[in-house]
């Protein structure tokens, strides 16, 4: 079978809602990390195929062919063509596997796979909330669904207390795996560990380098402080994702365009998977999917060296770790959606860049990457290290 690698990544530090990134189009965005994997690879940018976006919210300034709108901001030629996908807080690890399967497939040799989100500047909603206010439909569910599955109330917020609940965690373990991604993110960005991954962006007073939502003096008393999202539940601000603005991409390309382009692979992609199960619970489905996904590739949980499974709540994860029967100390290794923030549709390829970084910095060899989905959707994306 052919084969996909990266050659590089590149992400943004994260924003918090009306931060440092408040000031930044999504689009110019998109286009600044386009121009970091270009440079970064020294490839020609009209050797580009293909442009692989993805966006959950598409909406304001993130409609009208937005994967094409960051292509025109960037320094590709407009010969360049872009599709936007969503496949919710999946969808730019979905445009990794889009762009891998292209590569694979022999369709195209150099695809940028890649995701942009600003929530401060796009409220997560806003393509619902807007229609639903002038009277237009009946909402993203129908009928039909909602007699299907007993509700039209599909909420990834009820989800995740379900998960807790169903695992047996209670409030004072979810507030600790908090506290925990924000002591790992602390001692990364004191380490410089970032620094290679991000691409900085100028902003009021500088250049944008550390992720905002960082609680370096973060503590249990702190984190317990915070009110629950609905009463007699678990689930709060402190232990879910934050809101975050951020773009985030990843350079995909067959072993033809490496041989032809002298280009050097940091990574070889191994396996793609994505699965769906229970739209209710909706938050589960990366425990089957990794199944799958270990299944397919004929290995064991063990032989994965580092794992980033998305903190969109502290449930999440930590019923992946009881499930796989994992190691929690290769499990998110600098930090976490939690603390570093989870700018929706550029959270896939910010994973990824995260994990190939952290790979090749501790000299190890598989990665395994996944995240839940709205709809009850997973995906699972294992690499290796070159």
């Amino acid at each position: 079978m052919a084969e996909a690698y990266i050659v590089t990544t590149a992400r943004t530090a994260g924003g918090r809602r009306n931060g440092a990134l408040a000031g930044w189009h999504p689009a110019d965005m998109g286009g600044e990390v386009i121009n970091a994997l270009v440079d970064r690879s020294g490839i020609d940018p009209a050797t580009v195929d293909d442009v692989i976006v993805g966006c959950v919210t598409q909406a304001g300034e993130q409609a009208f062919a937005f994967g094409r709108n960051c292509v025109l901001a960037s320094k590709l030629p407009q010969s360049v063509p872009a599709v936007t996908i969503d496949r919710q807080c999946g969808s730019s690890q979905q445009a990794v596997q889009f762009a891998a399967q292209a590569v694979m497939s022999g369709t195209q040799d150099v695809v940028i796979a890649m995701g942009v989100e600003s929530m401060t500047r796009v409220p997560m909603f806003s393509n619902v909330k807007f229609h639903m206010q002038e009277g237009l439909g009946e909402g993203p569910f129908s009928d039909r669904i909602a007699a299907r599955f007993g509700t039209k109330d599909f909420s990834q917020f009820k989800g995740a207390e379900m998960i807790a609940r169903k695992y047996g965690f209670d409030r004072e373990t979810l507030d600790r795996f908090a506290l925990e991604s924000h002591r790992r993110a602390t001692k990364a960005t004191e380490a410089g560990v970032f620094e290679a991954e991000i691409v900085p962006l100028a902003v009021k007073g500088g250049l944008h380098r550390r992720d905002e939502g960082i609680r370096a003096d973060a503590s249990m008393d702190s984190i317990g402080s915070v009110r629950l999202l609905e009463e007699g539940g678990m689930i709060t601000a402190a232990n879910a994702s934050q809101i975050c603005d951020g773009a985030a991409g990843v350079l995909v390309v067959s072993a033809a365009a490496l041989k032809k382009y002298g280009l050097t692979p940091v990574a070889r992609i191994v396996n793609l998977t994505v699965t769906a199960g229970d739209p209710v619970i909706m938050l589960e489905e990366p425990i089957a999917a990794t199944q799958r996904a270990l299944e397919r590739s004929g290995m064991k949980i063990d032989e994965i060296d580092l794992y980033e499974v998305n903190e969109a709540f502290a449930p999440i994860p930590l019923a992946w770790l009881k499930e796989l029967d994992a190691d929690p100390a290769k499990l998110n290794v600098n930090g976490g959606a939690i603390s570093l923030g989870h700018p929706l549709g550029a959270s896939g390829a910010k994973l990824m860049t995260t994990l190939v970084h952290a790979l090749h910095a501790r000299g190890l060899r598989y990665g395994l990457q996944t995240m839940c989905e709205g709809g009850g959707i997973a995906n699972v994306t294992i690499l290796e290290a070159v």
